[in-house]
């Protein structure tokens, strides 16, 4: 069946498997990172400082691009990794305000560990991921009429369509998740 977007419900099947098997590599990482007594997101703020360009330290802008997090939640999560004694403050050596990133002796030892643990769990999530990512692609080629739309035109819509919905009262046919 085809919707009004031109979409059929095999796309729908391979993108939502898609994202599936991300989320299950996702959550292993996370599971794996807590046992170290480490955050998800500390953990891969700490990835993103090492894999930065080869030789250069990361400033928190960076780290924040990377995180997809706002420039103080970098700062937060950079505070409490540099307590842990994992990472540490670098000062620009030409600009005084900006501040670089380094993982400490300590902090590349643990991310070893964790890189790891996630990279043999990679390896055997890989066929599926890559299976599925296929599926997504050959979708998207196979429905050329689609128009590639500004992320900025996707979000008005997604607002116009939750803004019609129909209210969720008494009267409702929606079911209730108590």
């Amino acid at each position: 069946m085809t919707d009004r977007e031109g979409l059929q419900d095999i796309d729908y099947h391979a993108l939502a498997e898609f994202r599936y098997q991300i989320r299950r590599f996702l959550r292993f990482s996370e599971e794996v990172a807590r046992e170290a007594e480490l955050e998800p997101r500390q953990h891969q703020l700490m990835l993103a400082v090492k894999g930065a360009d080869l030789g250069e330290a990361p400033h928190i802008g960076y780290l924040a691009e990377k995180l997809q997090v706002r420039h103080h939640s970098a700062v937060e999560l950079v505070d409490r990794l540099a307590k842990r004694g994992l990472v540490q403050r670098i000062r620009d050596r030409l600009d005084r305000r900006e501040v670089h990133v380094r993982l400490t002796a300590r902090g590349e030892r643990t991310l070893a560990a964790l890189t790891l643990h996630t990279s043999a769990e990679l390896r055997s999530a890989a066929p599926a991921l890559v299976r599925s990512l296929r599926r997504v692609m050959a979708g998207l080629q196979g429905n050329h009429h689609i128009q590639r739309r500004p992320a900025s035109a996707a979000k008005a819509d997604l607002h116009a369509h939750s803004q019609a919905r129909p209210s969720r009262g008494k009267d409702s046919n929606s079911v209730r998740a108590d």
